[in-house]
């Protein structure tokens, strides 16, 4: 039986304060207020002061809103039935198809230990010179790629989704503009690549929280799909961005900024994301 609290003693930006006894760091809560219901995601605890991020934002949360904590962290279902679908990064289909069944499995779980990992053997290839012959792309391991404002990024990660001989193509959108999005979709279905692709798209006028999950939903799809035995590469357009939306929420939440207002914690939460 989930207790529901009905006082929010602070509303913040999207961030809701209140006092509860059951809440655990990103465990999900559902909110509802009026006709409207969201979920949100558990940013800090101290004490029994806890912080909620609303997925769909605050407007219209009055400090009566009732709050449901859910006892788990977010939660995704996964088959082969993800292959050819477009969604958020709150897992709400954007091709405006049924959110598919499947296993139900865990987003943003601990990293994998380095002394259990495959030991990088097999290339990638991806079909550009640069990156086969001089900065060779293997499995197991991550490339990045630096650009400064206004290269044409966006062109060359389709490129690589295109070419690369891989299996299964998980892709994730960080604080895409509409018509970068819409790029990468059309791109993607024109060339026949869609249909091996899951896309995951948080474009800028989406919540904020969104951009921070993007990352783990995608990098937890992929390692199922790389259990099941297909050869996985993984897309995430720009870590800049993620670094934005930890910043815009460590503001909201008061917390002292470090190096160029990032918060403390800039370094660990890539390096999650990262290993």
């Amino acid at each position: 039986m989930y207790k529901i609290y009905r006082k929010i003693e602070n509303i913040t930006g999207n961030v809701l304060i209140l006092r509860a006894e059951d809440a655990r760091y990103k465990d999900l809560a559902e909110v509802k207020y009026g006709n409207s219901t969201s979920l949100a995601q558990v940013i800090k605890i101290e004490e029994d002061v806890v912080s909620l991020q609303v997925f769909a934002g605050s407007r219209g949360v009055s400090t009566d809103a009732q709050i449901r904590f859910l006892g788990h962290s977010m939660k995704i279902p996964f088959s082969e039935a993800l292959l050819g679908r477009i969604f958020s990064g709150g897992f709400r289909p954007r091709d405006k198809g049924p959110v598919p069944p499947g296993k139900m499995i865990e987003v943003g779980g601990p990293s994998v230990n380095p002394s259990k990992r495959i030991i990088p053997r097999k290339m990638v290839r991806t079909g550009i010179p640069m990156i086969d012959v001089f900065n060779t792309l293997v499995e197991s391991q991550k490339l990045p790629i630096f650009a400064r404002a206004g290269e044409p990024y966006n062109p060359l990660l389709a490129r690589i989704a295109l070419q690369a001989e891989v299996d299964v193509i998980v892709f994730g959108g960080l604080g895409l503009k509409y018509d970068d999005y819409l790029f990468f979709r059309d791109t993607f279905e024109k060339n026949g690549a869609l249909s091996r692709t899951v896309m995951f798209v948080h474009t800028a006028s989406d919540p904020v929280v969104e951009c921070l999950m993007v990352p783990d939903i995608a990098l937890a799809v992929a390692e199922q799909f790389a259990l099941s035995g297909k050869r996985v590469l993984v897309l995430l357009t720009d870590m800049t961005s993620f670094a934005d939306a930890l910043k815009e929420i460590a503001i909201t939440m008061e917390q002292v900024p470090s190096n160029r207002g990032y918060p403390g914690d800039l370094y660990s939460q890539l390096a999650a994301r990262y290993e």
